[in-house]
C-alpha cells in the first residue's frame, strides 16, 4: 500500500511529500511570577495592594459585582477619541475582488433594489489586513422581510437578534438589517448621545450600528459601491497598533456580555494582536463568567480557537489570562506540571502538536472539532504514560492505513528519521524488539487514548484535574459532545486488530478541506498522523 510522507525517511516506503515547519513569532508576556499569581500582563502596571486583593478573590462561578462603570464624558472619548473617519478602500489597499463571490451576488442584489448595503465587522478589518476573511457579514437598509424578497433562498433566524441567511451555491450570507438593530433593547445605545453636529442621517445610523460593537477593530463598515471605509470608532488605529480593544469600557462590556472574552482571545490569537491594558486586566478578572455561557456555546467557541490555524497561540493566551483552567482543566493541569509559566515562550508537546495543526489550516480551510479531540486525547494518554517513539509512529500509522497493524508496524520500522528527544513524553527507544511485542505495545497505547478520550467526557474526573492546586477556579466542564466523541471513537476505532471492514486509506498528499470541515474518516486520520509525524520526527532535523 502506498501511504503519503509525514515528513520522515523509512527504509520500506518511499514519501513524496514534506513540510518544513513553519517559524512563529508569538507576541507573548514574560513573568517571573508563579504559575497561578497574578502575574503582570503586557504594558500593565498593577500596585501590590491590587495584586494581592486578585490574589485573594473568590474563583466562584459568579464574580464580585464589579464597580459601577465610568460614563465617558462625550461622544469623542467613547469612540477612542479618534474622530470620525472615512477612508478610501484603494488607499488601503481593498478591492470588490478581495470580496467573495457569493457576497458579491447578495450585495449586488440589495443594491439593485435601492437599498444601502455595506460590508462590517471582522470581514473589514481582515480585508484591511489582507487577510482571507472566515465570512463576510452584510448589513442593509432594508428591513429582513424586504431581504427574503430580494432572495429565492433566503430564511430569518434568531429571536433576540434576527438576521437573514441567504444561501448562494453552498455557501451562506449573513444579512443583518439597520432596521431590527434601531428596535433593540430599551437602551439603544451603550451611553446617551445627542447626534453630532453636521451629521447626516447615514452617518449616524452607522455609527450608531458601531458603537454597539464589541472591539473597535470589528467596527468598520465598508461601502463597496462608494469605495469607502467608515471608522467612528478608532479601529483603524488600534489595527495599525495591533491591539484589542472594547468599544466601552471593558468591565461594563464583559459583563453586558461574557462571550466578548472568548470571541477577544480568538481575534487576539489570529491576527497576533495584543489587548490594551484595560482589556487584558478585565479578561483576567472575569475569566470565570463564561461558565454561564451553554456548553454548546463554549464549544463553538473553543472550535473556533483550534480547528482555523491559530490553535497554539489561542491555548498560549488561554494559558496567559486564565481561561484554560476553565476551559480545559485537564491541559491545563499538564502546564502546571511541566513547570509552564504565564508568559513562557518555550514550547511543550501539546503547543507543538497544535503548532503542526496550525500550518495545515487556515480560516478558510479549517478542520472538524473531533481532530482537535482527537489530538487531546492523544496526548493526554502519552503524558499519563510516555511510550518509545516507535510505538507512537506505529499507532499514528494504524490510524491512518485502516488498522492494518502489521503494515504500520512493517514501515514504522524502517523509520530513520531522527525523533524530537526534548519531550518527556517520549521514552528512549529500546533496543530491537519482535513485532509481536510491538504489536502489543501499540494495542495498550490504542487502549489508553480511548481511555482518555473517556476521561476527557467525565465530569468528576475533569473536576480533579486541577484539584491540588490551591488557587485553581473550580471547573468540571467537558467541551467534548457525545457526537464529537462518538466521531474521535471512529477515529481511533481503526487502530485495532483486525483491520476495520471497508475502510479505504487516503493516498496522496493533498488534503481535501470540504472533507476535513465534514469529519471524512480517511481525511481526519491522514491529517492527525501527519501533525504526530512531524510532532514526534520534526522534518527539519
Amino acid at each position: 500500500m502506498k501511504l503519503a510522507s509525514f515528513g520522515v525517511a523509512t527504509n520500506t516506503t518511499a514519501f513524496p511529500f514534506h513540510f518544513p515547519i513553519i517559524q512563529r513569532n508569538h507576541q507573548v508576556w514574560r513573568s517571573n511570577s508563579g504559575i497561578f499569581s497574578e502575574a503582570l500582563l503586557a504594558d500593565t502596571v498593577v500596585s501590590a495592594k491590587e495584586r494581592s486583593r486578585r490574589k485573594n478573590r473568590s474563583f466562584s462561578s459568579t464574580p464580585s459585582p464589579p464597580p459601577a462603570p465610568v460614563s465617558p464624558s462625550s461622544d469623542k472619548e467613547l469612540a477612542g477619541g479618534m474622530g470620525w473617519k472615512k477612508l478610501s478602500s484603494k488607499e488601503l489597499g481593498i478591492t470588490t475582488t478581495m470580496i467573495s463571490k457569493p457576497t458579491r451576488l447578495v450585495l449586488n442584489g440589495l443594491k439593485k433594489n435601492g437599498y444601502q448595503v455595506y460590508l462590517v465587522g471582522g470581514c473589514v478589518r481582515d480585508l484591511i489586513l489582507k487577510r482571507a476573511p472566515k465570512d463576510f457579514d452584510v448589513i442593509t437598509s432594508a428591513n429582513l422581510y424586504q431581504v427574503m424578497r430580494t432572495f429565492s433562498r433566503c430564511e430569518i433566524i434568531g429571536r433576540r437578534f434576527p438576521i437573514c441567511h441567504v444561501h448562494v451555491d453552498e455557501c451562506i450570507i449573513e444579512v443583518s438589517s439597520f432596521k431590527t438593530s434601531e428596535r433593540g433593547s430599551k437602551n439603544e445605545l451603550p451611553y446617551p448621545f445627542k447626534k453630532p453636529p453636521k451629521c447626516d442621517e447615514l452617518d449616524f445610523l452607522r455609527w450608531k450600528n458601531c458603537v454597539k460593537r464589541d472591539f473597535t477593530i470589528n467596527g468598520l463598515m465598508f461601502d463597496p459601491y462608494s469605495h469607502l471605509v467608515y471608522d467612528y470608532i478608532g479601529g483603524l488605529a488600534d489595527i495599525k497598533k495591533a491591539k484589542v480593544r472594547t468599544v466601552i469600557p471593558s468591565r461594563t462590556s464583559f459583563q453586558d456580555d461574557c462571550a466578548r472574552i472568548l470571541r477577544g482571545i480568538r481575534i487576539a490569537a489570529r491576527l497576533d494582536f495584543k489587548f490594551t491594558k484595560e482589556t487584558a486586566l478585565a479578561i483576567r478578572d472575569f475569566a470565570n463568567t463564561v461558565l454561564r455561557l451553554d456548553k454548546s456555546r463554549l464549544h463553538m467557541e473553543v472550535n473556533y480557537m483550534l480547528s482555523y490555524g491559530s490553535a497554539e497561540s489561542s491555548l498560549r493566551l488561554l494559558w496567559k489570562l486564565g481561561l484554560l483552567e476553565i476551559l480545559l482543566p485537564i491541559q491545563a493541569a499538564y502546564f502546571v506540571r511541566q513547570g509552564f509559566r504565564r508568559r513562557d515562550e518555550r514550547s511543550n508537546m501539546l503547543l507543538s502538536l497544535f503548532s503542526n495543526l496550525d500550518i495545515l489550516l487556515a480560516p478558510n480551510r479549517p478542520c472538524h472539532s473531533c481532530l482537535w479531540a482527537g489530538l487531546l486525547a492523544f496526548h493526554h494518554a502519552l503524558d499519563s504514560e510516555p511510550r518509545e517513539p516507535l510505538v507512537v509512529a506505529a499507532f499514528a500509522l494504524a490510524v491512518h492505513n485502516g488498522g492494518n497493524l502489521p503494515e504500520a508496524i512493517a514501515i514504522s520500522k524502517g523509520i530513520t528519521h531522527c525523533y524530537d528527544s526534548s519531550y518527556p513524553e517520549i521514552l528512549p527507544p529500546h533496543e530491537e524488539r519482535v513485532d509481536h511485542d510491538l504489536v502489543n505495545k501499540v494495542l495498550d497505547f490504542a487502549s489508553a487514548v480511548r481511555s482518555s478520550l473517556s476521561m476527557m467526557q467525565d465530569e468528576n474526573y475533569i473536576s480533579q484535574a486541577m484539584s491540588e492546586y490551591a488557587d485553581a477556579p473550580y471547573s468540571n466542564l467537558a467541551l467534548i459532545s457525545w457526537q464529537v466523541f462518538l466521531k474521535v471513537c471512529d477515529m481511533f476505532g481503526c487502530s485495532t486488530i483486525p483491520m476495520k471492514s471497508g475502510f479505504v486509506p487516503k493516498r496522496g498528499s493533498k488534503i481535501y478541506y470540504d472533507k476535513l470541515i465534514e469529519g471524512d474518516l480517511a481525511e481526519v486520520r491522514h491529517v492527525f498522523a501527519r501533525v504526530v509525524f512531524d510532532t514526534v520526527y520534526p522534518p527539519n532535523t
